[in-house]
């Protein structure tokens, strides 16, 4: 189910992580070639994706939200 980023904040690994409006929370790395996403490196691109939906695993499996 795509769900729209509300979010970010950091994991303990200094990792993005996107909040997600249904309140899952999905790691965004940019890790070429694996994930091509160059817009979580800087504050201006994640601003950008605010709004942006992402596929979340966790509401097709009905999993609770998550938190901090």
């Amino acid at each position: 189910m795509d769900q729209r980023i509300v979010g970010y904040h950091l994991d303990e690994e200094n990792h993005w992580v996107a909040e997600l409006e249904c309140g899952h929370f999905q790691h965004v790395r940019h890790d070429p070639p694996w994930q091509n996403r160059p817009w979580v490196a800087t504050d201006a691109g994640r601003k950008a994706m605010l709004g942006h939906r992402l596929a979340c695993k966790k509401c097709d499996a009905g999993a609770p939200p998550d938190s901090c």
